[in-house]
């Protein structure tokens, strides 16, 4: 234990500067300044439909076009149900590739800052669980510990935080959810690890009193932020996240649902999901690496004042801040034209499916009776490129992109259109 305690505070000693450091790195992630040779165009990538996060279907370059084919031009002008968008079906003369300033200008992958800080896995571990959160929930569990165990209590030091984070970790990595702790420890049928950490006792006594803030001044904070009992830490290390890390071209906003059944005013229940009741988390995450670059706990509907509104564009714009070059795929809870505009003010593009319901589609594209097998419907703005696609009788796929141009077809015997592949 006492080495274990020697390199905690020698790791601590390295780190005091942490928050100059977070500096450094903002600059260090916004440096545009990196080799030509690093610089994605973004305008050559493509992105799979909601349900996929990879990356290997994109839009075919150049050399590739014998390889699709493109709908014949048809003149045509459509109004949009809310009469304040007018599609036609041709694209616009004035779309055409994307300009420069649509550039990937960060490398992909993890940032100078987190590459000039890490040496083994502890560093690594010390740069997610900085030592101002360390702080916190040291500092915190301490005061909890004392309350219950009064003069029982040991207090707890960054090594005893560092060995029982360790054994969530593993485990997670053992797949143990819902096995019981006695089964981890057991010696004939658990594994020597749990063991040899920290004994079951110690571990329960932890996870008794873990504690994220001052149990005494919560209830002042719970009537304004229901998420008041980890907020501190939570932004703390959602902040760190965007630091050490830079996603690729393509970046997918939606929600994750982490299973829960405890008691939480805001857990969700969300039928179509596996788990049917949890806490949602909106992310932003890397479509290749699936790092999530940032993150925001759904509480629920405001404590006070009206019902949100147009919340899918508030998450998109809110999780995608600080992103430039990017194209954002997102869900039909997202995707609307507004959102799209909006975006591209920020030099992102946008790829995602559509509600049916959507104001902004002109009626003619969702009429199915008629349509064969396997036909595209295209529909333009200056901007936007809207599709609509037949897999199957009486089956309508609505696409939103403002990263592709045309109509291009797959040769692939359903003709499914480049923007969905």
């Amino acid at each position: 234990m006492s080495s274990m305690r020697f390199i905690a505070e020698e790791a601590l000693s390295q780190l005091m500067y942490w928050g100059s450091d977070v500096e450094e790195a903002i600059s260090e992630t916004e440096d545009a300044s990196e080799p030509e040779d690093n610089v994605i165009d973004d305008c050559q990538f493509s992105h799979d439909d909601e349900d996929s996060e990879d990356e290997s279907a994109s839009v075919p370059s150049s050399n590739e076009n014998q390889e699709t084919q493109k709908l014949p031009s048809t003149e045509g002008t459509l109004t949009s149900k809310d009469g304040q968008i007018k599609w036609s079906t041709s694209p616009h003369q004035s779309q055409a590739r994307l300009s420069s300033s649509y550039v990937l200008k960060m490398t992909p992958g993890p940032t100078r800052f987190a590459l000039t800080r890490v040496d083994d896995i502890e560093s690594a571990f010390q740069l997610f669980i900085s030592p101002p959160i360390e702080k916190i929930i040291l500092d915190m569990t301490n005061l909890e510990g004392r309350h219950v165990f009064q003069e029982k209590w040991k207090p707890l030091d960054p090594s005893d935080l560092h060995a029982y984070i360790g054994i969530l970790v593993l485990a997670g990595v053992y797949r143990s959810k819902g096995e019981a702790t006695a089964s981890l420890w057991n010696e004939e049928y658990g594994r020597p690890i749990f063991r040899a950490t920290m004994s079951l006792e110690t571990f329960h006594r932890i996870s008794r009193v873990i504690r994220f803030d001052n149990r005494d001044t919560r209830a002042g904070r719970c009537e304004k932020d229901k998420l008041a009992a980890i907020r501190d830490v939570w932004d703390k290390w959602v902040k760190i996240l965007p630091l050490l890390y830079n996603p690729g071209p393509h970046v997918t906003v939606g929600e994750s649902l982490i299973p829960f059944r405890g008691c939480c005013p805001f857990r969700q229940h969300v039928s179509n999901k596996p788990a049917k009741y949890g806490i949602k988390i909106w992310a932003a995450c890397d479509a290749k690496s699936s790092y999530a670059w940032n993150m925001q706990v759904y509480t629920g509907k405001p404590l006070q004042g009206p019902p949100e509104k147009n919340q899918g564009m508030r998450v998109v714009l809110e999780m995608t801040e600080g992103l430039q070059g990017h194209n954002i795929t997102c869900d039909n809870f997202f995707t609307s034209y507004r959102l799209g505009v909006e975006l591209q003010k920020r030099k992102l593009t946008m790829l995602g499916t559509v509600r049916k319901n959507k104001p902004e589609l002109p009626s003619e594209i969702l009429k199915m009776q008629g349509r064969p097998l396997h036909s595209s419907k295209f529909t333009f703005t200056e901007n936007t490129t809207l599709v609509s696609y037949c897999p199957k009788r009486n089956k309508n796929i609505l696409v939103m992109s403002t990263m592709h141009k045309d109509a291009s077809l797959s040769t692939r015997e359903d003709m499914m259109p480049q923007m969905i592949l």
